[in-house]
Protein backbone atom coordinates (compact mmCIF):
# COMPACT_ATOMS: atom_id res chain seq x y z
CA UNK A 1 0.00 0.00 0.00
CA UNK A 2 1.35 3.41 -0.98
CA UNK A 3 0.74 6.28 1.38
CA UNK A 4 -0.14 9.63 -0.08
CA UNK A 5 2.47 12.35 0.38
CA UNK A 6 0.15 15.18 -0.60
CA UNK A 7 0.25 17.93 2.01
CA UNK A 8 -2.89 19.15 3.71
CA UNK A 9 -1.29 22.61 4.01
CA UNK A 10 -2.53 25.30 1.63
CA UNK A 11 -0.60 25.47 -1.65
CA UNK A 12 2.26 27.96 -1.61
CA UNK A 13 1.93 31.07 -3.77
CA UNK A 14 2.55 30.49 -7.47
CA UNK A 15 5.69 32.63 -7.58
CA UNK A 16 7.46 30.29 -5.15
CA UNK A 17 7.85 27.44 -7.65
CA UNK A 18 10.09 29.26 -10.15
CA UNK A 19 12.09 30.75 -7.28
CA UNK A 20 12.61 27.29 -5.74
CA UNK A 21 13.63 25.89 -9.14
CA UNK A 22 16.11 28.74 -9.59
CA UNK A 23 17.41 28.24 -6.06
CA UNK A 24 17.93 24.52 -6.73
CA UNK A 25 19.77 25.37 -9.96
CA UNK A 26 22.00 27.86 -8.13
CA UNK A 27 22.69 25.35 -5.35
CA UNK A 28 23.90 22.75 -7.85
CA UNK A 29 25.92 25.21 -9.96
CA UNK A 30 27.54 26.85 -6.91
CA UNK A 31 28.55 23.45 -5.53
CA UNK A 32 29.90 22.40 -8.94
CA UNK A 33 32.07 25.52 -9.07
CA UNK A 34 33.37 25.01 -5.53
CA UNK A 35 34.40 21.45 -6.40
CA UNK A 36 35.81 22.17 -9.83
CA UNK A 37 37.89 25.01 -8.36
CA UNK A 38 39.49 22.49 -5.99
CA UNK A 39 40.25 20.28 -9.00
CA UNK A 40 42.30 22.90 -10.83
CA UNK A 41 39.73 25.22 -12.40
CA UNK A 42 39.43 28.10 -9.92
CA UNK A 43 38.73 30.79 -12.54
CA UNK A 44 35.78 29.03 -14.15
CA UNK A 45 32.46 30.90 -13.96
CA UNK A 46 28.93 29.67 -14.78
CA UNK A 47 28.85 31.54 -18.10
CA UNK A 48 32.09 29.80 -19.05
CA UNK A 49 30.39 26.42 -18.69
CA UNK A 50 27.61 27.47 -21.06
CA UNK A 51 30.20 28.74 -23.53
CA UNK A 52 32.36 25.60 -23.36
CA UNK A 53 29.30 23.44 -23.99
CA UNK A 54 28.26 25.67 -26.90
CA UNK A 55 31.73 25.48 -28.45
CA UNK A 56 31.56 21.69 -28.23
CA UNK A 57 33.99 19.08 -29.55
CA UNK A 58 33.96 20.41 -33.12
CA UNK A 59 34.56 24.07 -32.31
CA UNK A 60 32.62 27.03 -33.63
CA UNK A 61 32.98 30.64 -34.74
CA UNK A 62 32.35 33.63 -32.48
CA UNK A 63 29.28 34.52 -34.56
CA UNK A 64 27.80 31.04 -34.14
CA UNK A 65 28.76 30.99 -30.46
CA UNK A 66 26.82 34.24 -30.02
CA UNK A 67 23.78 32.67 -31.70
CA UNK A 68 23.99 29.54 -29.56
CA UNK A 69 24.28 31.56 -26.36
CA UNK A 70 21.76 34.19 -27.38
CA UNK A 71 24.28 37.03 -27.00
CA UNK A 72 25.85 39.52 -29.40
CA UNK A 73 28.92 38.66 -31.47
CA UNK A 74 30.84 41.17 -29.34
CA UNK A 75 29.78 39.50 -26.08
CA UNK A 76 30.69 36.10 -27.51
CA UNK A 77 34.05 37.50 -28.62
CA UNK A 78 34.77 38.80 -25.10
CA UNK A 79 33.85 35.42 -23.63
CA UNK A 80 36.17 33.68 -26.11
CA UNK A 81 38.96 36.14 -25.29
CA UNK A 82 38.52 35.45 -21.57
CA UNK A 83 38.43 31.68 -22.07
CA UNK A 84 41.51 31.90 -24.29
CA UNK A 85 43.40 33.83 -21.60
CA UNK A 86 42.42 31.17 -19.06
CA UNK A 87 43.63 28.39 -21.39
CA UNK A 88 40.26 26.74 -22.10
CA UNK A 89 40.03 27.54 -25.81
CA UNK A 90 42.23 28.46 -28.75
CA UNK A 91 41.46 30.20 -32.01
CA UNK A 92 42.62 28.93 -35.36
CA UNK A 93 41.79 28.92 -39.03
CA UNK A 94 39.04 26.74 -40.44
CA UNK A 95 40.69 24.15 -42.73
CA UNK A 96 37.74 24.52 -45.13
CA UNK A 97 37.88 28.35 -45.21
CA UNK A 98 41.06 30.14 -44.10
CA UNK A 99 39.13 33.43 -43.71
CA UNK A 100 37.03 31.90 -40.95
CA UNK A 101 38.39 31.74 -37.39
CA UNK A 102 37.27 28.74 -35.37
CA UNK A 103 37.29 28.52 -31.60
CA UNK A 104 38.22 25.09 -30.28
CA UNK A 105 38.52 23.58 -26.83
CA UNK A 106 42.03 22.99 -25.53
CA UNK A 107 42.96 19.97 -23.45
CA UNK A 108 42.23 22.15 -20.40
CA UNK A 109 38.74 22.92 -21.76
CA UNK A 110 38.02 19.24 -22.38
CA UNK A 111 39.34 18.36 -18.91
CA UNK A 112 37.00 20.92 -17.40
CA UNK A 113 33.96 19.46 -19.19
CA UNK A 114 34.89 15.89 -18.23
CA UNK A 115 35.31 16.88 -14.57
CA UNK A 116 32.05 18.87 -14.66
CA UNK A 117 30.14 15.86 -15.97
CA UNK A 118 31.54 13.67 -13.18
CA UNK A 119 30.75 16.28 -10.52
CA UNK A 120 27.18 16.65 -11.82
CA UNK A 121 26.78 12.87 -11.48
CA UNK A 122 28.13 13.06 -7.91
CA UNK A 123 25.74 15.89 -7.05
CA UNK A 124 22.79 13.97 -8.47
CA UNK A 125 23.81 10.95 -6.37
CA UNK A 126 23.91 13.16 -3.28
CA UNK A 127 20.44 14.54 -4.02
CA UNK A 128 19.24 10.97 -4.55
CA UNK A 129 20.66 10.04 -1.15
CA UNK A 130 18.94 13.03 0.48
CA UNK A 131 15.54 12.66 -1.22
CA UNK A 132 15.49 8.98 -2.12
CA UNK A 133 16.02 7.74 -5.68
CA UNK A 134 12.33 7.17 -6.35
CA UNK A 135 11.39 10.67 -5.23
CA UNK A 136 14.21 12.28 -7.24
CA UNK A 137 13.14 10.36 -10.35
CA UNK A 138 9.55 11.55 -9.83
CA UNK A 139 10.82 15.14 -9.67
CA UNK A 140 12.91 14.63 -12.83
CA UNK A 141 10.03 12.93 -14.67
CA UNK A 142 7.66 15.71 -13.66
CA UNK A 143 10.07 18.37 -14.87
CA UNK A 144 10.48 16.54 -18.20
CA UNK A 145 6.70 16.57 -18.66
CA UNK A 146 6.34 20.22 -17.67
CA UNK A 147 9.41 21.43 -19.56
CA UNK A 148 9.63 19.16 -22.62
CA UNK A 149 12.12 19.54 -25.42
CA UNK A 150 15.84 20.05 -25.35
CA UNK A 151 16.94 20.42 -21.73
CA UNK A 152 20.16 22.04 -22.85
CA UNK A 153 18.97 25.32 -24.31
CA UNK A 154 22.16 27.28 -24.48
CA UNK A 155 20.48 30.65 -24.94
CA UNK A 156 19.53 30.71 -21.24
CA UNK A 157 22.27 33.24 -20.36
CA UNK A 158 20.47 35.84 -22.50
CA UNK A 159 17.75 35.89 -19.84
CA UNK A 160 20.21 37.34 -17.40
CA UNK A 161 21.42 40.40 -19.27
CA UNK A 162 22.04 39.72 -22.95
CA UNK A 163 20.46 41.62 -25.83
Amino acid sequence: MRLSTVSTEPAPPGFELPLRLLSAFRTIIDELHERIAREGHPDLRPMHGFALQAIGPDGTTAVELGRRLGVSKQAAGKTVENLEQLGYVERGSDPADARRKVVRLTDRGVDCLVRSARIFDELRAEWSQALGEEHLRQVEDGLRRLAPGDPFRLDTPRWFGGP
